[in-house]
């Protein structure tokens, strides 16, 4: 069964579906070798030029969502539609020269043997070329830009990812031949996610919970670890404190994948921005490239959503504003979201207010308990 799923990633609609490879150090090293070996074959010919760097294009028109056959599991991935990085172009000369750049230094940061986090690369880069990296979106995109023209994955290139991650409940975690972690006891505060890949993927989980929360905002995350929710309905809590990281995506998929029984939850404000966190833990991001499919989960929409907003009290809602419309028409011509997810934002944009999770405790502190053991027990997610 795992070899048909896997083959049927392959393909989608009769075109090839693009993803980073996870490789080791000295792999990467030969393609970043290969680059530069074309780079100056095309540079010293007869006819001598600076060669393009081809990139797969990081956009909604070039994603597809790869439905899967024999599970409820859908991702988005990328197709072999191409995007330039020229030195010709004046508008794009920098971003060639960002490249190759970025390239050199994961070369110099993979012969050391080192792992840095995309911050730490930014403030390299700014010391050395501070005309080519003014801000850390500069890096980022730039990454980017080298995980599409090598095909590797960020971590691959020795680039760890920077984690917010937070996790708390019925789990507990051993790196081998260390002492084990109980997160039912590590406070309000949960225990935090490593960004570094290669520990997470050693870790040792065992769990006793029956679901995984997904939490979109860290004080409810804390609200909820406080009240030791995860007694209540045996459960493991994790949050990104908004938008998620490759780290904390990483370990949630790592605890599907060790415990695929459990359902997973999300909790998120009823927004556009809470249903594009949300979306991005189920399908991936394209803003990820090529890593955009990896580690998506089958994640439910628990809460909140348009039958609760009887429960939020008039003066909590909120009026959108121009970006939680942006947001909205971005998911909605996505192809990603489910019919049901399209008719909960077309309400939002029809009533023109969103409402915060905050907004339960109208009822009292405890309240939020309650309300999400109430829509659990009725399995109230879609």
């Amino acid at each position: 069964m795992e070899d048909l799923q896997n083959s049927a990633l392959k393909f989608f609609s009769d075109q090839e579906l693009c993803n980073a490879d996870i490789v080791p150090p000295a792999q990467v090293r030969a393609r970043i070798e290969v680059s530069v070996l074309n780079f100056l074959k095309i540079l010293n010919a007869s006819n001598p030029a600076i060669s393009d760097l081809p990139l797969i294009q990081r956009k909604y028109s070039n994603s597809r969502v790869n439905h899967g056959l024999l599970t409820e599991l859908s991702r988005v991935f990328l197709s072999n539609s191409i995007s330039t990085r020229s030195l010709m172009r004046p508008n794009a000369a920098k971003a060639f020269v960002r490249v190759w750049k970025v390239m050199e230094m994961c070369y110099q940061i993979l012969l050391q043997e080192k792992r840095v986090t995309q911050r730490e690369l930014f403030y390299k880069l700014l010391c050395d070329s501070p005309h080519l990296f003014p801000s850390q979106t500069h890096v980022n995109r730039t990454i980017q830009d080298l995980v599409a023209l090598l095909r590797c994955s960020r971590y691959s290139l020795g680039i760890m990812a920077s984690s917010r991650g937070l996790i708390a409940g019925r789990l507990t975690l051993q790196e081998p031949g260390k002492e084990v972690v109980d997160c039912s006891l590590c406070g309000s505060s949960g225990f935090a996610i490593s960004g570094d890949l290669n520990l997470l993927q050693r870790l040792v989980l065992h769990a006793d919970a029956r679901y995984i929360i997904i939490v979109e905002k860290h004080a409810i995350f804390q609200r909820l670890t406080e009240d030791r929710f995860f007694h209540q309905i045996p459960s493991i809590l994790i949050t990104a404190k908004g938008y998620p990281d490759m780290a904390t995506r990483f370990l949630l998929y790592r605890i599907n994948r060790a415990f695929p029984d459990l359902p997973i939850l999300a909790l998120v404000d009823w927004n556009p921005a809470g249903l594009a966190i949300l979306c991005t833990f189920k399908f991936g991001s394209v803003a990820m490239g090529l890593e955009a499919y990896r580690y998506a989960c089958n994640v439910k929409w628990l809460g909140l959503r348009s039958n609760d907003l009887p429960l939020v009290p008039d003066q909590s809602f909120v009026p959108l504003k121009p970006k939680d419309l942006q947001i909205a028409r971005s998911l909605m011509s996505s192809g990603i979201l489910l019919d049901s997810y399209k008719d909960e934002v077309a309400v939002m944009i029809q009533r023109g207010r969103r409402a915060e999770i905050e907004a339960l405790y109208f009822h009292g502190y405890d309240y939020l308990g309650k309300y999400i053991a109430k829509k659990i027990v009725q399995s109230d997610y879609v």
